[in-house]
C-alpha cells in the first residue's frame, strides 16, 4: 500500500450521530494517518468528550485532541453516554485551543494535510484568518452544501446544514487558495445501512463499533431506528473522499456560497471537486461495513 494520507478532522461530534460513525470509519481506514481531532461549533468542550472517549475506546491515545471554538455551553443529546468523563483524564494530549494545534500541526507538517470538515466551519475560518498560510498547505475535504439535490433525494436545494449555520466561515473555505472537494446532499444525504449490512454492524463486538451502537441508541432514544437501521451517514462519504473517488461521478464545479447559506454555480466562483452523484452506492456501503467491522 502507498503511504498514509495524514489528515486533521474538524468535526460537529454530538449533534446529528453522523459524526461518530464518520470518526468511526476515520479511525479503521488504513490508508489514513490521523494526525489531529479538532472540535467545532456548538459546546466544543461537550464535543471533545465524545472524541477522547471514542479514541479511548479504540486505543488510539495518540491522536490529540484539539477544543475548537465554543458557541454554547449546551450540550447535546450524546450527552448520557460522557456525562461522567473526564476530558482530563485522557491520557493524550488535549490542546485547549483548537485552533492554533491545527494550524500548527498543518504549518510543522512536512507533507500537505488533508483537512476533512464535517460540521460548520468557524475553526476553519478563524485559523485561515490567523495563518492564511495553511491553504497552501492543506487540502479541504468536506460534506457540505447542497447542488442539484436536497435532503432526502429531493429536486429542491437545500441550504445545507453545514454551510448555512456558519455562513461568513464557509464563504472564507470556499474562496481560500486550497484544493477543495465535497460531498454535497446530492451524495451523502443518500447513504444509510439497512438489512443484512447494518445487522453485521449492530451485533459486532469489535469495542469501537459497541460504543457507536451505544451512541447511536442514546442518540435515537425515541425512536426505534436504531435497532434496524442507521440514520443518513452524510460525513462517512467525506472520509472516504479523503482517500478514493473511485464509486463517485466527480465535477469540477464553479460554486459560491449566497449569504442565505445556498451552495450555487456561479461561473465567477472557485472551481470545487464535487461529488454529484453515485457510480455505484451499494460498493460504498459495502466498503463501509467492511472497514467499521474489520
Amino acid at each position: 500500500m502507498s503511504e498514509k494520507i495524514p489528515v486533521i478532522l474538524d468535526t460537529d461530534i454530538g449533534n446529528d450521530i453522523d459524526d461518530t460513525w464518520a470518526l468511526a470509519m476515520m479511525l479503521k481506514c488504513p490508508e489514513l494517518d490521523v494526525k489531529l481531532v479538532v472540535t467545532d461549533t456548538g459546546n466544543t468542550e461537550y464535543r471533545s468528550k465524545i472524541t477522547a472517549k471514542m479514541l479511548e475506546v479504540a486505543n488510539r491515545t495518540d491522536i490529540p485532541v484539539g477544543t475548537g471554538i465554543s458557541f454554547s455551553d449546551k450540550s447535546g443529546p450524546q450527552n448520557p453516554w460522557v456525562e461522567d468523563y473526564d476530558l482530563a483524564s485522557y491520557p493524550g494530549e488535549v490542546y485547549e485551543d483548537g485552533v492554533d494545534a491545527l494550524i500548527k500541526t498543518i504549518m510543522n507538517s512536512p507533507e500537505p494535510i488533508t483537512l476533512i470538515c464535517i460540521g460548520p466551519v468557524p475553526n476553519i475560518g478563524k485559523a485561515l484568518e490567523i495563518e492564511p498560510n495553511i491553504a497552501q498547505k492543506a487540502r479541504f475535504v468536506g460534506m457540505h452544501g447542497s447542488i442539484r439535490k436536497g435532503y432526502g433525494g429531493s429536486d429542491k436545494i437545500s441550504a445545507e446544514c453545514n454551510v448555512v449555520n456558519h455562513v461568513k466561515d464557509c464563504q472564507k473555505v470556499f474562496t481560500a487558495g486550497w484544493d477543495m472537494t465535497i460531498t454535497p446532499l446530492d451524495t451523502c444525504g443518500l447513504v444509510h445501512l439497512t438489512g443484512e449490512k447494518y445487522k453485521t454492524v449492530f451485533e459486532c463486538e469489535d469495542p469501537v463499533i459497541k460504543a457507536l451502537i451505544e451512541n447511536y441508541r442514546i442518540w435515537a432514544k425515541y425512536s426505534p431506528e436504531s435497532e434496524k437501521r442507521s440514520s443518513t451517514l452524510f460525513d462517512t462519504v467525506a472520509i472516504y473522499l479523503a482517500f478514493s473517488e473511485d464509486l463517485l461521478v466527480m465535477e469540477d464545479l464553479p460554486i459560491r456560497v449566497t449569504d442565505d447559506g445556498y451552495t450555487v454555480i456561479d461561473e465567477n466562483a472557485k472551481v470545487i471537486r464535487c461529488a454529484t452523484e453515485w457510480k455505484n452506492m451499494e460498493a460504498f456501503e459495502d466498503l463501509l461495513v467492511d472497514r467499521l467491522v474489520s
